[in-house]
């Protein structure tokens, strides 16, 4: 993915202010300083603000939906894009996007609050989704199935008896009140305990060398709407 001369990246759907924009183009001029990244947006209003506090050639702003504008990214952010579709046109736009990808492309599509502090996303490559992260801010962390209101589209109204992402929100919640005796650690210890918990369980958690404070991904199959 990464292999192309110049790899453009788009943030899809960036809203009223470029803030996510720039600060990725900052995260990833650190692993190149040759990566381009777009901003797209249907807005023309927000488009225009944006591009007057752009840094070309490096940034830049466009109108521009599912389709990306015509253009080729490598990787696609996508935010709170979804979250006012129906659930059932999710696929469709995913696919849209994709199509519009090379085929190494990656697209992150997820939903997260207003500052942050609750985060989940889906990775989807063409062969389809391959894996779900939750994140949170530890500090402000009463139970980690807090983050269940901040779920990609695919899965949020799946978050009921039946389905595989409410077994791990039930599970991580127990693991997590498991974990409490380690808060007197912080809760950086409390949440790596509870993650090891919830692998002995039997979820796929990934290597403990792998895990970060506040994290947890997930293969997609193991919490795939029934």
């Amino acid at each position: 993915m990464w292999r192309s001369e110049s790899p453009l990246v788009v943030d899809l759907g960036y809203g009223a202010s470029p803030v996510t924009t720039v600060e990725l183009a900052r995260w990833l001029g650190r692993l190149r300083d040759d990566v381009r990244v777009l901003g797209l947006e249907l807005d023309p209003e927000r488009v225009a603000l944006a591009r007057s506090a752009a840094d070309p050639p490096r940034i830049d702003f466009r109108r521009g939906g599912f389709e990306l504008a015509g253009t080729r990214p490598v990787l696609v952010r996508a935010f709170n894009v979804l979250r006012q579709y129906p659930e059932h046109e999710v696929a469709g736009a995913w696919q849209l996007m994709l199509d519009a990808m090379p085929a190494d492309g990656l697209l992150v599509e997820g939903t997260c609050d207003e500052i942050g502090r609750l985060a989940a996303w889906v990775t989807v490559t063409a062969g389809g989704p391959r894996s779900l992260t939750l994140s949170v801010r530890l500090a402000d962390l009463d139970r980690p199935s807090t983050v269940a209101e901040r779920l990609p589209k695919i899965l949020i109204h799946r978050n009921v008896p039946g389905e595989r992402i409410h077994d791990l929100m039930t599970t991580l919640d127990e693991c997590w009140a498991a974990a409490s005796p380690h808060r007197a650690f912080g809760a950086k210890a409390r949440w790596a305990n509870a993650v090891a918990l919830l692998a002995e369980r039997g979820w796929p958690v990934g290597p403990a060398a792998r895990r970060r404070p506040g994290e947890l991904t997930v293969p997609w199959a193991s919490v795939a709407p029934s």
